[in-house]
């Protein structure tokens, strides 16, 4: 049988599990030993490699081929996680909460089913927002531009030899320097008015 090629972790018999962990197995035929799950793709492939020198692999299937004894395999391997009394705890209140949202999924379901003109009102709402905000953004966008072009044409007076009407201390000097960009996107929700 032609060897398995490697998984994207980079390991063989190595998978990242959607959570962020690394889960590591060892696959013969309809044989599936689960070997745990670890922190990160190089623990869970050294245990990979522990389990398959417990099995009598050769050291071409294996991981890390520089390792060549069971005890240096074991050595390297990371400790068997022990499930404690918190890891218990923290998994009862994770499954409590996944329920609950659940619950309120359902709920929220039924609700929209009974209640259409709630929803439709809701519906009307948020468009009345969005275009509220999108009002409000381009009308201090325009503002922006005014303020801008405004301490621009004193700046450029002064450096023709003239006059301005600010005085050296006026913060609208610091209005050269106010971004005007276009390209900012009207769904974005309190954009920085530095940012560019």
């Amino acid at each position: 049988m032609p060897p398995r090629r490697r998984s994207t972790s980079g390991y063989r018999g190595v998978c990242q599990r959607p959570n962020g962990g690394f889960y590591a197995e060892i696959r013969s035929g309809d044989l599936r030993l689960s070997l745990g799950t670890y922190d990160t793709a190089h623990e869970a492939a050294r245990a990979f490699d522990a389990a398959a020198w417990r099995l009598g692999r050769p050291r071409l299937q294996m991981n890390f081929p520089d390792v060549r004894t069971l005890q240096q395999a074991l050595d390297l391997a990371p400790p068997p996680r022990l499930n404690s009394a918190q890891d218990r705890a923290e998994h009862t209140a994770l499954q409590r909460r996944l329920l609950v949202a659940q619950e309120d999924e359902r709920v929220m379901a039924e609700w929209r089913r009974r209640h259409p003109e709630d929803v439709a009102y809701e519906q009307e709402y948020w468009e009345r927002r969005r275009e509220e905000d999108t009002r409000r953004r381009r009308e201090e966008r325009l503002d922006r531009r005014r303020r801008k072009a405004l301490a621009c044409a004193q700046a450029d007076l002064v450096n023709a030899g003239g006059r301005s009407f600010f005085t050296e201390e006026d913060e609208r000097w610091f209005d050269i320097w106010l971004s005007t960009s276009d390209d900012t996107n009207d769904d974005d929700a309190g954009a920085d008015d530095w940012s560019d």
